[in-house]
């Protein structure tokens, strides 16, 4: 029996064969998932009172391409042994209704393309991958490229010193996850924590006392390290899979990508209020910075 049981992709608005499309196909043979495949679009457009008539035909037209896509995807997907539904979703809201099919399927994983948006038009309106980050109840793969349909090197990356990732379990929650991903794949799992001392030197307790010393700054390492080790310890990650690395979360999970060639990076994402909201997390910021794909995993559910 596979870690997955079963699997829904947004396919792309374009109907291509995406990198999503691949990654969910190899996971659904690998683990013998049912694969669920909605894509979801706009409707057929319409006459407004102002506009002229819109032709009938190509309205038909409309309606006939994702018909025949439906047909020709379930066809082409069970010809590889996959148990799987394909539909077409007509919607004005995709978000609420990804969330509604999410609600009815209850699959194991939710995978889609990332959408990449323009940085300026992200200040103005949050992304619909963003969204699905912030909302979705259950684990959701963002796929921006695929070197191997099924990943070859997947990291999870955590924060042991992180207080609230303690108490809502979520550092546990990203290594079970990102373990499981590994063993469906056959691949190796890397722990990685990218731990940040800026704050003890820009902090007013700093500058109130004179600044920290060297034994201050070497001793909260160690213990920020010693942490990691810990946790690192308790789900058996050997020492040469274990990453402890100084410096700003996204730039260095991005650096780490590129030089180990990681194909997933399994974070996780957190309740959030007011202006933490709008802001945004480290996990979105990484959605846009960091060359591989991210899994993106909740908190628990008793603390949001």
């Amino acid at each position: 029996m596979g870690q997955y049981q079963r699997l829904l992709l947004i396919a792309d608005q374009s109907l291509r064969q995406s990198p999503a499309m691949q990654r969910a196909v190899a996971l659904a043979k690998a683990a013998g998932a049912a694969l669920d495949v909605r894509a979801f679009v706009e409707p057929a457009p319409v006459a407004r009172l102002w506009e002229e008539k819109v032709d009938d035909a190509e309205q038909q037209r409309y309606w006939r391409r994702y018909r025949r896509w439906e047909a020709e995807e379930f066809d082409r997907l069970s010809d590889l042994d996959l148990e799987v539904t394909v539909k077409v979703v007509f919607t004005t809201h995709p978000l609420l209704d990804i969330l509604k099919t999410v609600e009815d399927l209850k699959p194991d994983l939710l995978i889609k393309d990332v959408t990449l948006e323009p940085a300026l038009k992200r200040v103005f309106i949050t992304p619909l991958d963003c969204h699905l980050l912030r909302e979705s109840p259950v684990a959701v793969h963002l796929v921006n490229h695929v070197r191997y349909s099924l990943p070859h090197r997947i990291v999870a990356a955590v924060d042991p010193y992180d207080s609230t990732a303690q108490i809502s379990g979520l550092n546990d929650t990203i290594i079970q996850t990102a373990n499981a991903l590994a063993l469906q794949c056959d691949a190796p799992l890397h722990l990685l924590y990218a731990y940040d001392l800026s704050p003890m030197f820009n902090s007013d307790a700093s500058m109130a006392g004179g600044g920290w010393g060297v034994d201050c700054v070497e001793e909260m390492r160690q213990s920020l390290h010693q942490a990691f080790i810990t946790l690192a310890e308790r789900y058996d990650v050997p020492p040469e899979r274990r990453h402890f690395v100084m410096g700003l979360p996204v730039p260095v999970i991005s650096e780490f990508v590129e030089e180990f060639l990681a194909d997933v990076v399994v974070m996780g994402t957190v309740h959030r209020v007011g202006l933490e909201r709008l802001i945004g997390s480290n996990t979105e910021r990484a959605l846009y910075s960091v060359p591989g794909s991210l899994l993106a995993v909740r908190q628990r559910a008793s603390f949001e």
